[in-house]
């Protein structure tokens, strides 16, 4: 589902929309996409994320690109399977803001974006067990 952009704006409330521009290899290894986001304030802003080390049906890492060398940011999104039609999903992105004024507003800037992740990440689940039909070949029955 992570793979399946045009299902973000399902669950994902500050994604506008994702873009891809180069789509990797056949399991996505080197994909580089554009993810339109909202912002507070009504604006817009976007990442440019390089996708790699994907094993296919369970994670990826992405990194999203700055424009500043030595200031890109790392995310991991992995499902494991933890029994029949059960899957523990894990998500993690690592920022690391080194330039005034951004680094002044760390907190809130985080604060903001871990919410927001936390909860496209929960309903993300809530999608994905309101579908069982949505990839129906993973599910046991």
């Amino acid at each position: 589902m992570f793979q399946d952009y045009d299902r973000w704006t399902d669950y994902a409330p500050m994604v506008k929309r994702v873009d891809v521009l180069y789509p990797g290899d056949e399991h996505h290894n080197g994909r580089l996409r554009r993810v339109i986001y909202k912002m507070p304030l009504g604006r817009e802003g976007s990442a440019l994320e390089l996708v790699t080390d994907v094993e296919p049906e369970r994670g990826y890492t992405y990194t999203m690109i700055s424009s500043t060398p030595g200031n890109d940011q790392i995310g991991h999104v992995r499902l494991d399977p933890i029994g029949p039609n059960r899957t523990r999903f894990s998500f993690d992105e690592r920022y690391n803001l080194q330039k005034a004024p951004w680094k002044w507003f760390e907190g809130p800037i985080y604060k903001f974006i871990n919410k927001n992740n936390e909860d496209s990440m929960r309903r993300a689940s809530e999608w994905l067990s309101a579908h069982p039909d949505y990839r129906a070949d993973l599910v046991v029955q």
